[in-house]
């Protein structure tokens, strides 16, 4: 990581002629955190707030799950890769809810804003509520109901040289299980290539670089879901599609081998592979498909898929405003449903102060 921080900042001598900013400096501790936690951590416990890799919108639902790639097109995917907000998205606000079986739920709300002296912000809140629950004691005797949820609160920045784009988020994180309670901090780093002739960008991010503030329990020895992830998208010159390959959970093949020791190396590494067709009937109507080799490999039921692992979804723009809605699949008659509801806040506010 030390040797790419290198090459970046080398590139940026050499083609801006400029001193190193506030902005790289960040960048630098940034890499610098990564180094420790990736090669010097050993990661110990129980990985906790896995409500960070549900996916917190309808586009990136109905896409798979993952992507870190599809730039300049939603303003609540600077979550998955803050380098896929780029100026174009400035004013951009967005409501989500994700329905998940019983009385589970996702809400989030991005925001993306470009103010003078520091440039453009992103922010972002994803809340998981896993609903009401009924407790019971040892002897089976009914202890009454209780909540639970975890919260995020995200602060993205993005920085642009020539056809590359990378940035940081930072998080806080909150969790309440049961009454059990933790909270934690963390960055993610995200880039983006852009290719300038064709319709071609490269991402990757590395997600949940952080520390425990408070755990659950004094006992308790959770850890962050962290995780690397790559991909791109691309779209044919000619035709109406546009293509999102993505590989995950890229620090993390133990588990999986654990649990399925018959598995062949094929099944391993598509278990790490999320593909996203977009559909491009016209500019403002999109059919979104996903398929995530993983969700359906782990719900399909033997000798019925049920069609776990595909998702879909119809992205709408309506004047100035875009409806997105997504299904995702786990297994017979059981799915998600999400709805996303995106538009240019600021040009909003304007059109009313002229009425």
């Amino acid at each position: 990581m030390i040797v790419v921080y290198q090459a970046i900042k080398r590139h940026f001598y050499r083609n801006n002629q400029m001193r190193i900013t506030w902005g790289h400096q960040i960048l630098k501790q940034a890499m610098l955190m990564v180094c420790f936690f990736f090669f010097g951590q050993e990661l110990y416990g129980q990985s906790a707030y896995t409500f960070l890799h549900v996916p917190a919108n309808a586009r990136l639902a109905a896409l798979g799950g993952v992507n870190v790639s599809l730039n300049d097109r939603d303003v609540n995917l600077f979550s998955s890769n803050v380098a896929l907000a780029g100026d174009t998205l400035n004013n951009f606000g967005s409501l989500n809810y994700q329905f998940y079986l019983a009385d589970i739920g996702q809400a989030n709300f991005a925001y993306q804003h470009s103010f003078k002296k520091i440039g453009t912000i992103n922010l972002g809140v994803q809340h998981f509520n896993y609903g009401s629950i009924d407790s019971y004691d040892a002897t089976g005797a009914s202890l009454g109901t209780f909540t639970s949820g975890e919260t995020a609160l995200m602060l993205g920045k993005f920085y642009t040289s020539n056809a590359f784009r990378f940035g940081l988020t930072f998080k806080t994180i909150f969790s309440n299980l049961a009454g059990f309670r933790s909270a934690a901090t963390a960055i993610d780093l995200g880039g983006l290539f852009i290719h300038p002739k064709q319709n071609l960008t490269i991402g990757l991010a590395v997600k949940n670089i952080g520390l425990i503030l408070t755990d659950y329990t004094e006992s308790s020895s959770t850890r962050l879901p962290f995780d690397v992830q790559v991909g791109t998208t691309f779209k044919p010159q000619y035709m109406p599609f546009r293509f999102s390959l993505t590989a995950f959970d890229l620090t993390d093949y133990a588990s999986f081998e654990a649990s399925n020791t018959s598995a062949t190396v094929l099944d391993q590494v598509m278990r790490h592979i999320n593909v996203g067709t977009e559909l491009l009937l016209n500019k403002n109507v999109n059919v979104l498909i996903g398929y995530n080799f993983r969700r359906r490999q782990e719900l399909a039921v033997e000798t019925l898929g049920g069609g776990a692992g595909l998702s879909f979804g119809l992205s709408i723009q309506i004047k100035s405003l875009e409806l997105v809605m997504s299904r995702v699949s786990y297994g017979p008659r059981q799915a998600s449903y999400g709805f996303t509801l995106a538009s240019n806040i600021g040009k909003m506010i304007r059109k009313y102060e002229k009425i």
